[in-house]
């Protein structure tokens, strides 16, 4: 092979190019021929059977062979992968779900190689339903509210935790209803309220707190019935406040609407609403009728919390259930006057009506409920939920005891 002539210098003859110089310019033609041979093989190999990683870090781990009594179990369906589209038009977190079917998952914590996962099933009897029933859900611009389902179906009624009865069967001599407010803003008080606090004692949640669907969804899992707890204006409002979207007794009827469904969206499952603080408000008929009419048309009922004198709910609930407390608990959060209350509160179920108490999530108040419930069936007292005083006739009464 030759020089190029047009890179010679002129008038001189080309010098021959060395042999060294051709093999290495040869080798590297033949490399460069080779490389893109292997590239257009790589890309038709991937049109044809696809990237198996997919430019993703992987290992391989070896699988141990089941045991032979293990080889007959029912194949598990294979979780989608990650980014795949979910069968579920609405996607939810694993907690959404299990708060929603009742059934708990304790998982390994990661650090070892797990030898079991344990699923906690909740006993039949005594539990509530789950807690979106897609029959009494309506999706709004807010979120999703209760409604009435065919029928006239009310929320009131499915999820309601059943009225219960004395061991042996034998006719109680009076029937409570308890209500505890106050929970869902912190956690572990409303986890410890839960775990403590007999199971037909009603829990009311407020409408703030970062994990309210869970929490509402492990207290009906234990047999809680929940009640959603709203705020609303006291006398003193501003410088008592109850919190974001308060309901005003002085705002315009569409916007006390537009926060009472903001608070009525935060979770579902609850038979109905009592308020929180409110005197002012509970004392305006301008102002709570609507709020009755609206919740009484989604088949809802209200419990007043029996804090103020001058509620006017009794006479303006119409056909919407409700209910209004004889007395409140920890009204003075110290243990000797919560059991004076709750000693009260036999008097009045001794009447033959069912007597509603309310009171708040302190750690003294639910240390007396707890404690005073041991011995109720012995007195043939019965603790039933606080949906058989709202749904029951003849239960809109003006307090006996203050």
């Amino acid at each position: 092979m030759r020089a190029d002539e047009l890179t010679a210098p002129l008038g001189l003859e080309p010098r021959p190019e060395p042999r060294s110089w051709a093999l290495a310019r040869s080798a590297a033609v033949t490399g460069a021929v080779c490389c893109g041979a292997l590239i257009g093989a790589s890309f038709v190999v991937t049109a044809l059977y696809g990237d198996p990683l997919g430019g993703r870090p992987s290992v391989r781990v070896a699988i141990l062979a089941p045991n032979p009594a293990e080889a007959k179990a029912p194949a598990v369906a294979a979780a989608p992968e990650r980014g795949a589209p979910s069968r579920d038009p609405v996607r939810r977190d694993a907690g959404t779900v299990e708060a929603e079917s009742g059934v708990s998952v304790v998982r390994p914590d990661g650090t070892s190689a797990p030898g079991s996962i344990v699923v906690r099933v909740p006993d039949d009897a005594g539990s509530t339903p789950p807690a979106a029933d897609p029959r009494l859900i309506e999706k709004t611009r807010t979120g999703s509210l209760p409604r009435l389902g065919p029928g006239g179906l009310r929320p009131l009624d499915v999820y309601a935790r059943p009225e219960g009865e004395l061991p042996g069967g034998a006719r109680p001599t009076g029937r409570i209803a308890i209500v505890v407010g106050g929970l869902g803003i912190g956690v572990s008080a409303t986890e410890d309220a839960v775990a403590r606090l007999p199971a037909p004692v009603t829990l009311a949640f407020a409408p703030y707190g970062q994990d309210l669907v869970r929490l509402v969804g492990r207290a009906r899992q234990d047999g809680h019935e929940v009640m959603l707890q709203v705020p609303m204006e006291p006398f003193d409002y501003p410088d008592s406040d109850p919190g974001p979207h308060t309901l005003l007794a002085a705002a315009k009827p569409a916007d006390t609407l537009d926060h009472l469904h903001w608070s009525m969206a935060r979770f579902t499952g609850y038979v109905g609403v009592m308020n929180y603080m409110g005197a002012k408000l509970t004392s305006d008929e301008r102002a709570l009728g609507p709020i009755l009419r609206e919740l009484g048309g989604r088949g809802l009922g209200f419990l007043d919390d029996g804090s103020s004198s001058r509620s006017v709910v009794t006479a303006l609930a119409g056909q919407t259930p409700a209910a209004r407390a004889d007395l409140v608990l920890d009204a003075v959060p110290r243990a000797d006057l919560i059991d004076k209350a709750l000693a009260r509160l036999e008097a009045i179920a001794a009447s033959g009506r069912i007597a509603v108490a309310t009171a708040s999530a302190l750690p003294v108040t639910v240390d007396r409920i707890a404690r005073w419930s041991e011995g109720l069936s012995a007195r043939g007292i019965l603790l039933v939920p606080a949906s058989a005083a709202l749904s029951r006739p003849g239960t809109l009464r003006e307090a006996a005891v203050r």
